[in-house]
């Protein structure tokens, strides 16, 4: 079922364009593919080297080690002198260390290897930076509902499969894959092999549990937190607690979303509501006494505060300013008339003179060095 050519790809319409003036350019590019599973890494690889007439090879990180790279370089030298290009993907790139990724940059450099790498994973976090610069880094997008649907639909028509399959069914299968064509392919396999007519009932048996596209390590993780505290700054509780419910049936760890909150109430919120930290805190010190599922309930309640609690980072952006000041003056003495005088020694040479024992009292002179006071006198 994979496409022979770029033009049967379904989906990624940005990448595409990219990817046809490469193949019609005629010269190979190391590339990184980006994106989530089942969106077409593997096929696009393998076209490419097709089109290119490249040797195309294949290597798993999860499976192949440091002798593997080896014995590939020595073919690709044995193709070089049949003056044939050699094309490597390397599938799930991200599972190989510093080391053994550092192992393809003098052959990509020469140009003797042109590597493809596929990732899920951020390539800035997950492949070192050489091998970045010499790849263009490509980013797949999930595939959308329609595109599934138009997949699937394919499917039936090659294999020219006679049963009849209603558009509520293909439309259901197509939701309940989230994006990943290998999890529609395989789940209407299975669907097929159970016999009878296929329904909503028989996709959900052949699919299993659907299990949420989010990996607590990876970049669905920080997406969802980032979206999640986002909505809450925007104030719009109906997206953070969409996110949040997300990152629950996920099995995010509830104590990590209540500390972003507890981050949220004074970040955000502030002054213009200095109870919001304190129930931000109550909410985890909840959250850990209770456990789940019901602190879910208490984290919807506090969640759904913060977001239409009013916003100020006015204290937040003083608190940056103060630490750039601070690693701009680290020497500069602390005045000696707001320092402390525990000895007789000490207020005979002016430590704390002038100061008073009185709510609000306010000394004549300045209460920062002198020289971080003309600094911001300017």
């Amino acid at each position: 079922m994979r496409p022979q050519k770029l033009d049967q790809v379904v989906g990624q319409v940005k990448a595409m364009p990219v990817l046809k003036k490469i193949v019609q350019h005629g010269e190979p590019v190391s590339l990184i593919f980006w994106g989530p599973p089942g969106t077409g890494k593997t096929t696009l690889a393998r076209i490419i080297a097709r089109e290119m007439e490249a040797d195309f090879i294949e290597l798993s990180a999860v499976t192949s080690g440091k002798k593997d790279i080896e014995r590939i370089v020595e073919h690709a030298r044995q193709n070089w002198n049949l003056g044939l290009k050699t094309i490597l993907f390397v599938d799930e790139i991200h599972r190989f260390n510093k080391a053994q990724q550092d192992a393809f940059l003098p052959h990509v450099e020469s140009g003797l290897i042109t590597l493809i790498g596929a990732t899920t994973e951020n390539p800035s976090f997950e492949v070192i930076t050489p091998l970045i610069s010499r790849s263009r880094v490509v980013v797949l997008e999930q595939l959308t509902r329609p595109e599934l649907v138009e997949i699937i639909k394919r499917v039936i028509k090659t294999e020219k499969i006679r049963k009849k399959i209603a558009p509520e069914v293909i439309d259901y299968l197509a939701e309940i894959s989230a994006g990943d064509a290998r999890v529609a392919l395989g789940t209407l396999e299975v669907a097929l092999g159970m016999g009878g007519q296929l329904t909503k009932k028989t996709i959900e048996q052949a699919a299993g549990k659907k299990l949420p596209g989010y990996d607590k390590k990876g970049d669905a993780h920080y997406d969802n937190i980032s979206a999640f505290i986002k909505s809450m700054r925007a104030g719009d509780d109906a997206a953070a607690l969409f996110y949040m419910a997300r990152m629950v049936a996920a099995g995010e760890d509830p104590k990590f979303i209540a500390r972003r909150m507890v981050i949220f109430a004074s970040e955000d919120i502030g002054l213009a509501g200095n109870g919001a930290l304190g129930l931000a805190l109550n909410a985890f010190m909840a959250v850990e006494r209770i456990g789940m599922p019901e602190s879910g309930i208490i984290l919807s309640h506090v969640a759904v505060a913060l977001c239409r609690g009013k916003k100020s980072r006015e204290s937040y952006d003083m608190w940056i300013e103060s630490q750039k000041l601070a690693a701009g003056f680290p020497d500069s003495p602390v005045p000696i008339h707001v320092r402390n005088a525990p000895t007789k020694l000490m207020k005979d040479l002016g430590f704390g003179k002038g100061q008073k024992w009185e709510a609000g009292f306010k000394h004549q002179k300045p209460y920062l060095p002198e020289d971080v006071q003309k600094f911001l006198n300017k």
